[in-house]
């Protein structure tokens, strides 16, 4: 009984680890994006290579985060919770552009 309640703390808090990283990543991701719409915009994005400056940083900086969870938090990656944590940052990041497509869809009508 002890072990399974260990077992469903360790997925619960993967889970969570998980989301928080997927989540942040996604509002980062939001922000940069408004950010070059804006520059786009006043014409300082002229060729196509330029559309989305600095998000080969922001996925590295991503990577790092999963990677400093994973030392520091080495519980959360244990038998099949490791999946957890995946499954929490697509939740996360998926929450994020779920609610930025509905954003945009309720200003198109």
């Amino acid at each position: 009984m002890q072990i399974q309640m260990v077992e469903m703390i360790r997925v619960v808090a993967a889970l969570v680890a998980g989301g928080v990283i997927g989540y942040a990543f996604g509002l980062i991701q939001k922000l940069a994006r408004a950010r070059n719409e804006k520059r786009q915009e006043r014409g300082e994005l002229n060729n196509g290579w330029s559309v989305m400056p600095g998000s080969g940083r922001r996925v590295g900086y991503l990577v790092i985060a999963l990677v400093l969870v994973q030392i520091l938090c080495p519980l959360l990656f244990v038998g099949a919770s490791q999946w957890c944590v995946s499954v929490g940052v697509v939740l996360g990041y998926g929450a994020v552009l779920f609610w930025s497509l509905k954003e945009r869809q309720s200003c198109s009508k």
